[in-house]
């Protein structure tokens, strides 16, 4: 092997590691005998592991009833946010080229708008709607897309593609939707995959929406799940890392599956 090779393999180990390191660090955390404090010496395994500090979650908080919940909100998150910015980036690419700068400027000036701005508001459309305390308050974001940075995902991939193929496809007789479904998604899967994978993050994370717009405890999801363990302990350590390790393996295996994909992609 030659040196430039070695070299990028020695640099990838090493990305590897600084990623990994602090996941590693707290599942090790949440091995810890119970009551006892984190080591201040850089070491990983407690000299007696124990897996006592899963069980206690299990115990102290219906985790597995939020975590359906999450799972519930990103099921139905993911493919709303998927159809609806892609609809609109699709939109976007088809106006005349005047028309298109004033919508990405529009949704870039969008972007700079802050989240907090947008509490308020939204918890007043929701109570009139009748949302609170309920699923779709948390999914509501997602009939807009989400993000005006998704939209932007998509227009930039739709824009990419030839626009003969856009003709050829109407030649074909291919109205809109099977337009959008059969030709433009299919060229578009990267984005499409980038984009999934990023609302799945921050649906799955997401605090504040439940924070603000959920009363019922049956309809908490795992942010608000660690944040009650929490209030519980504050010092309990080995505990507060064994449920974030809970609630970390569901993104760490859906990276795991989407990384071979990614790995094609960009070879």
């Amino acid at each position: 092997m030659s040196f430039r090779p070695r070299l990028k393999l020695a640099l990838r180990v090493v990305i590897m590691a600084l990623f990994l390191l602090p996941i590693l660090w707290m599942v090790a955390a949440s091995l810890h005998p119970v009551g006892t404090p984190l080591p201040q010496k850089a070491w990983l395994l407690p000299p007696s592991p124990t897996g006592r500090n899963f069980v206690r979650v299990w115990e102290l908080v219906p985790i597995g009833r939020f975590a359906l919940n999450s799972l519930l909100v990103v099921a139905v998150a993911v493919p709303l946010t998927l159809v609806t910015s892609s609809w609109a980036a699709l939109g976007m690419a088809q106006l005349p080229r005047a028309s298109q700068r004033r919508w990405v400027v529009l949704s870039l000036a969008v972007l700079m708008v802050p989240g907090i701005a947008l509490w308020s508001t939204r918890f007043l459309v929701y109570k009139q709607l009748g949302w609170l305390d309920s699923v779709w308050a948390l999914i509501a974001p997602a009939w807009m897309g989400t993000s005006p940075f998704y939209v932007l995902m998509f227009y930039r991939a739709f824009r990419r593609i030839p626009a003969a193929i856009y003709d050829a496809a109407r030649l074909d007789g291919a109205g809109l939707l099977q337009m959008w479904s059969q030709v433009i998604m299919p060229m578009a899967r990267p984005t499409a995959v980038g984009v999934a994978v990023l609302t799945f993050v921050l649906y799955w994370g997401d605090f504040i929406s439940p924070l603000l717009y959920l009363r019922s405890q049956s309809q908490y999801t795992l942010p608000i799940a660690l944040q009650l363990l929490q209030q519980l302990g504050r010092s309990d350590w080995p505990l507060l890392m064994a449920a974030a390790t809970m609630a970390t393996l569901i993104p760490v295996v859906l990276f795991l599956l989407v990384q071979p994909y990614f790995a094609r992609v960009g070879r």
